[in-house]
């Protein structure tokens, strides 16, 4: 075999193996930001803003619940099953929510939330966002920036307050996390089927 030739193939497939790595590691957007940057955001999501508590499921123990380390901000699972929702929710002198028992599933007046996947999974997660549409979407309570409404219990309001630095290390971080498919179920309006 000429030895140019097997060169060429070996720049064409490192090259090719560079493409793959950064498209589909998560690691492709979070390499336009320093490693300081992405610590500040890991910090931010990990320690003060609470992220987890609604993006990552839970598992019960005998301790209480702890992180679902294999959904580590994937939102709620897409094959959860949604409970009953108790008669008279979000009625005056009742109950105004529910959560489901991995943390990721909340019944109120609005229907059913659900969290969302926060990895950079193009398909079901944020991906294929722009910084720029992360940080409308947390100023603006938009989902993609400019679609429906983040719903409850999303403290977007908060975290809209944040500095377009901390919200620009938010992302970072998040583009930086292992990627997981999982399609999260859309919104279940009030008085709307369950699955």
């Amino acid at each position: 075999m000429d030895r140019r030739f097997l060169i060429a193939m070996l720049v064409v497939s490192a090259a090719v193996f560079g493409f793959a790595f950064s498209h589909f590691s998560g690691r492709g957007k979070a390499r336009h930001y320093t490693e300081a940057q992405i610590q500040r955001g890991a910090y931010l999501v990990n320690t003060i803003g609470g992220c987890n508590d609604c993006h990552t499921p839970k598992e019960m123990t005998a301790h209480g619940p702890v992180l679902n380390k294999k959904m580590f901000l994937a939102g709620a699972p897409s094959d959860e099953k949604v409970p009953a929702i108790p008669k008279g929710l979000g009625k005056k002198g009742g109950w105004a929510l529910f959560g489901t028992m991995d943390g990721t599933t909340f019944a109120g007046p609005w229907g059913v939330s659900f969290a969302a996947n926060l990895t950079p999974d193009t398909a079901t997660g944020i991906g294929a966002w722009t910084e720029s549409m992360f940080i409308k979407s947390m100023r603006e309570g938009k989902y993609w920036g400019s679609g429906r409404s983040l719903l409850p219990p999303m403290p977007w309001e908060e975290i809209g307050k944040l500095s377009t630095n901390d919200l620009r290390d938010i992302f970072a971080y998040l583009m930086s996390i292992k990627p997981i498919h999982n399609s999260v179920p859309d919104l279940i309006p009030p008085g709307g089927s369950h699955r």
